[in-house]
């Protein structure tokens, strides 16, 4: 019996992907809920699972394939017995373009024989390094290369081992390493879809929208006392270590409750209020910038939503998010601190419209009753869309957050 393989049913707002790498060969035989594929959206990297057990029989879509929702791209003959020499599949993607002329390409999916098992981030930054993961070591169950050893081989903390003995020489390099030593070295490589999604999206944002920032600074002595104060408990009675961002999110949402405008978005000629506060939290990930969202953040208490971010930040490294976790929202919060980041003008993630930047708590010298004293200060910035919200709203918006973050006290009792 044959079984086609398709690609999953992709969101209203993503039209097309790409396939990555295929992890099973052309004839080989396969079990249900293996990984075959690797299918790469403007959102996220999914892997998509035989839907039987059986020979992969045929190979319709190559690696770099552009495929649609429902596409038939395989068939899994279920009666059939594996070949003793695999097909190879549909021809691969172009290799890079380097400045210097780029090594022929290997064929799509390579022998067996001594076959690396490599995760899908692991992939990503291997080629974003024109790395051959054939030549790292893997930590992984299974001999599995990860994520963690492609960065270690990047950051130089370990060098690429020597190939063992009976493994399959690596593939060419994709480009040209001669070329790159040079004294004036070029490299193009072209952008991932996230990659050209998070460029589009930008540049409608800045076209689209009156952006203007709004500043503060935050006094977070008061946090901190109180995440000292409590931290050990916190972490024993809930899983989860009591960090900063929960404050913030509490903060913003009482900020957007007072001043809903700050929740809005714009369609057409027409303001949409949200009832409802679902925050994205940007968190950078080895595919670039990404947005999962905490749905009804107002009805997450602290802990609940500690474990929500930890398990989206350490998702979006994996590479793990799906869709519906990246899709929606209604403001979001960017935190450059954790980069080191001092001050910035963070740009609004279209329809919303309203962002919160926050940055690296640092000591510096304030003024308290006309005395000069050190605090832990962090600068908040607010950029909005002046079509909707007045400098009124930013700027009492942002008072709104200040206040809560230097008393949180005002978040409990609600004033």
């Amino acid at each position: 019996m044959l079984i086609e393989v398709k690609v999953p049913a992709l969101s209203e707002s993503v039209a097309e992907a790409t396939l990555l790498a295929w992890h099973k060969r052309q004839g080989e035989f396969v079990q249900r809920d293996d990984n075959l594929v690797d299918v790469e959206t403007d959102k996220v990297v999914m892997e998509l699972p035989a839907p039987a057990a059986g020979v992969l029989s045929l190979i319709v879509k190559g690696d770099g394939s552009t495929v649609t929702s429902n596409e038939v791209i395989a068939q899994i003959d279920t009666e059939a017995k594996a070949s003793s020499a695999s097909t190879p599949a549909a021809a691969p993607a172009p290799a890079p373009v380097a400045a210097a002329p780029a090594a022929k390409a290997p064929a799509a999916n390579a022998p067996a024989a001594g076959e690396v098992i490599a995760m899908p981030a692991a992939k990503k930054i291997a080629a974003d390094n024109n790395i051959d993961v054939a030549t790292v070591a893997g930590t992984g169950r299974g001999g599995r290369v990860t994520k963690e050893d492609v960065v270690a081989v990047v950051q130089g903390r370990t060098a690429a081992p020597a190939r063992p003995a009976g493994r399959a020489d690596p593939m060419p390099s994709p480009v040209n390493i001669d070329a790159l030593l040079g004294d004036r070295p070029e490299k193009r490589v072209p952008m991932s879809r996230l990659r050209s999604r998070i460029a589009e999206r930008l540049v409608q944002s800045q076209q689209t929208a009156a952006i203007l920032t709004t500043f503060n600074e935050v006094n977070m002595q008061g946090i901190i006392d109180l995440r000292n104060r409590f931290k050990d408990r916190f972490e024993k009675e809930h899983g989860v270590k009591l960090g900063f961002m929960g404050f913030f999110v509490k903060a913003a949402i009482a900020a957007l409750k007072k001043y809903p405008v700050l929740n809005a978005s714009v369609d057409g000629n027409d303001i949409v209020y949200h009832g409802y506060f679902d925050i994205g939290i940007a968190v950078g990930s080895p595919r670039g910038l990404v947005v999962p969202i905490l749905r009804n953040a107002d009805q997450l208490s602290l802990a609940d939503i500690e474990k929500q971010i930890a398990d989206l930040g350490k998702r979006a490294q994996d590479g793990k998010l799906t869709i519906e976790e990246l899709t929606g929202g209604t403001f979001s919060i960017s935190n450059g601190g954790v980069f080191g980041s001092m001050l910035s003008t963070p740009i609004i993630n279209p329809p919303q419209s309203a962002i919160l930047g926050i940055h690296a708590t640092k000591d510096r010298p304030v003024v308290e009753n006309g005395q000069i004293v050190i605090r832990p200060m962090n600068y908040l910035a607010m950029s909005y869309d002046h079509r909707i919200i007045d400098g009124r709203e930013a700027v009492l918006g942002l008072v709104t957050m200040k206040d809560a973050l230097e008393d949180p006290s005002r978040l409990l009792l609600d004033v």
